[in-house]
């Protein structure tokens, strides 16, 4: 699938997440308890949840996992408020049932995408995931790699 990439300016979004270290290989069996916990506790409040979020901070990778917010929050046990990332960001959709080769190849054509432009991606990256359609090829996850506000040499 072709993937239009463009720049984008994000506000601070404002999440409840689950915070964990964790690796590549334990991370498709972990995503779904952590989000799962994340609900369990969204449905105990008056948050008005939005779509769900998973927020890599590096390449270890510290994750959050969660869900867009409302409203502030005092944190309960493991959930806490966070927020995705304010500024210039890279940004592509992943169109379809999302799928770990999907992801990948929107996550890949937005860093050829930066390299191309002579942009420098911070290594902060993010997916939004739409709400659930009862047609999957409806479906769209939205792909986010935060710029860095340093020059590059292409510039």
């Amino acid at each position: 699938m072709d993937h239009s990439v463009s720049i984008v300016t994000t506000p601070a979004t404002p999440t409840a997440v689950i915070a964990q270290a964790t690796t590549w290989a334990e991370f498709p069996a972990l995503w779904g308890r952590l989000l799962g916990d994340v609900w369990t506790f969204l449905r105990t409040t008056d948050l008005r949840p939005g779509r769900n979020v998973m927020l890599y901070k590096d390449d270890v990778p510290n994750v959050e996992v969660g869900a867009e917010v409302a409203a502030a929050f005092a944190p309960s046990g493991r959930i806490v408020p966070s927020a995705l990332p304010a500024g210039r960001a890279a940004r592509t959709v992943a169109r379809g049932a999302p799928s770990v080769e999907g992801l990948k190849a929107a996550h890949d054509a937005v860093l050829a995408w930066c390299a191309d432009q002579g942009l420098e991606p911070t290594g902060i990256r993010w997916e939004v995931y739409d709400h659930w359609r009862d047609d999957p090829d409806r479906f769209e996850t939205e792909v986010y790699w935060l710029l860095s506000t340093a020059r590059s040499s292409a510039s």
